[in-house]
């Protein structure tokens, strides 16, 4: 029995080594398992985005891994991806340890990198116009834009839009460029206007030879091509390739919208001579009242303008506009331009009509040019007058009029033109000039250039000057201290004529001053610059 337990105890320990063994032989056989070499880190783990993808144990196959992860959800959109990629490796060195196999992991790097799309960037074009940008998904978008802006002033097709490459240029750039459709089939454009063979034989019958302009006086009303001649794009148009996300594309009815249709754009008007709100309200086509409303230094409809001055005025137009040439047929009653009879010895505020005018009646055919719908000029190509318009003859004066000044430096102002109440005694209840408080002794200058007529003691006035001027009227200065002129004296605008004082009727220091137009004093207030 002794010698039986010992046995059983020697085969037990013989069969634990054999298994031991076994098992340590099979692992390192055994596929998926990483048998233990003191190499340092040999079983990594492997995290994509912060999403557990798998164990390897190479850590150069992670990276290989991840690219062909990559390239395998890019390749299943038609358009560019943007994705995040976040990986994180840890590595550790084991005795042995089960590893994944690669499939699975590459397969859970798609899934994790799947999920981190931000956006797919799409194939997209840049339509730049000066400084405005909008995005659109395709090139026949960008046409179809471009085209909406000709046909918006009644292009029926003629007109196209051709976007070009430019050779100078980077490559993807394109420029838009509007081509006639006619001259496309074959058509010339003949002395100046673009017609076809009809009219080219037209031109050879009426001119001897097809190389020479055509005599207008010959041709018939007929004989002209109406419509729209030419058609550009005011502003320079460039289109960029560009891969963009769905969320920055306009789509192209908006963007018709956007581009074809006007928008209110800022813009500064400035004043030129001769200028009215009125007549500026006409020529930029924005109601009076509008004009007011958008300027704080207008008041009313009859606030002063200066020349040069600026005005902020709001004007509807498209982002792109559109040039065209169109030839128009026309009767219109006409006037005919005004004559001027200049006269040296007149002043320039000085003209008498010598005839009137009479209206006339003619037909026309013209090229008209346009900028979006606003007429920026005309040429005319024929025309018949059916009756001849009588010319309206103005004679007018050549010189100009003098000009009135204040005739002292600061004072102020103690009695205006008019009706006073309670005036001093002896002084007149109806005041017939200005009177400006001053200091005795204040320098007068003379408010126009002319002939002293009377210098000295003029009773109420106490010390006065009267100067005549060439344009007939008169000045006078009174109350004054001393008198630096005498009768006869020629003097010019500005210059030192006397003092102020207190002489005459006076209640205190100041200067008296009239303007006088055929004998009678105005208020010399409407008259001073």
């Amino acid at each position: 029995m002794k010698n039986k337990k010992i046995n059983d105890k020697k085969y037990k320990f013989t069969y634990i080594k054999t298994t031991l063994g076994t098992l340590f032989i099979g692992t390192l056989f055994l596929k998926g398992y990483t048998p233990f070499q003191e190499t340092g880190e040999n079983f990594f783990h492997i995290r994509v985005n912060g999403q557990e993808v798998g164990v390897l144990g190479d850590r150069d196959r992670v990276e290989e891994l991840l690219m062909q992860a990559r390239k395998n959800v890019a390749a299943a959109s038609d358009e560019l991806v943007f994705m995040e990629t976040d990986v994180a490796v840890t590595g550790e060195e084991v005795l042995w340890g089960e590893t994944d196999r690669e499939e699975d992991v590459l397969q859970k790097m798609e899934e994790a990198l799947r999920g981190s799309i931000r956006e797919t960037l799409h194939r997209s074009y840049t339509l730049k116009i000066n400084e405005y940008i909008i995005n659109l998904a395709s090139l026949e978008e960008v046409r179809q834009l471009l085209q909406a802006a000709l046909d918006k002033y009644g292009n029926d097709g003629t007109f196209k839009v051709e976007l070009k490459g430019e050779t100078e240029r980077e490559f993807g750039v394109l420029t838009a460029k509007v081509v006639d459709g006619r001259e496309q089939n074959g058509e010339e454009e003949l002395y100046g206007t673009r017609a076809g063979v009809q009219n080219f034989l037209s031109g050879m019958t009426l001119s001897g030879t097809t190389g020479e302009e055509p005599d207008r006086e010959r041709q018939s009303f007929e004989d002209y091509q109406l419509g729209i001649q030419d058609m550009d794009f005011s502003e320079h148009v460039e289109i960029v390739e560009a891969y963009l996300p769905e969320s920055r594309l306009t789509p192209v009815e908006e963007a018709i919208n956007l581009v074809v249709m006007e928008q209110e754009t800022p813009s500064i008007y400035e004043v030129v001579s001769g200028d009215t709100l009125s007549e500026i309200s006409i020529k930029v086509n924005i109601p009076m009242e509008t004009i007011i409303a958008m300027n704080d230094t207008l008041e009313d409809e009859n606030s002063t303008l200066q020349i040069g001055q600026e005005l902020l005025i709001t004007v509807p137009e498209p982002e792109l506009s559109v040039t065209r040439v169109v030839e128009e047929y026309y009767e219109e009653i006409y006037d005919a331009d005004i004559v001027y009879i200049d006269n040296d010895s007149w002043y320039t505020t000085d003209t008498v009509v010598r005839q009137q005018p009479s209206a006339g009646f003619r037909k026309v055919v013209a090229d008209v040019s346009y900028r979006n719908d606003k007429e920026v000029g005309r040429e005319l190509l024929k025309e018949e007058v059916v009756m001849e318009a009588v010319a309206k003859v103005v004679e007018r004066g050549t010189r100009i009029p003098p000009t009135y000044i204040k005739p002292i430096s600061g004072g102020r102002k103690s009695s205006g033109f008019g009706r006073r109440n309670a005036p001093k005694r002896g002084a007149s209840s109806y005041h017939k000039g200005i009177d400006w408080a001053t200091p005795t002794g204040t320098a007068v200058y003379a408010s126009c250039g002319g002939t002293v007529v009377k210098a000295g003691w003029g009773s109420g006035y106490g010390y006065v000057v009267y100067i005549d001027h060439e344009d007939g009227r008169q000045t006078r200065y009174g109350h004054l201290s001393k008198v630096l002129v005498s009768a006869g004296q020629k003097v010019k605008q500005g210059e030192k004529i006397a003092l102020s004082g207190n002489t005459g009727v006076s209640t205190g220091p100041h200067v008296h001053f009239e303007i006088l137009i055929n004998g009678t004093q105005v208020d010399p207030l409407k008259y001073l610059d």
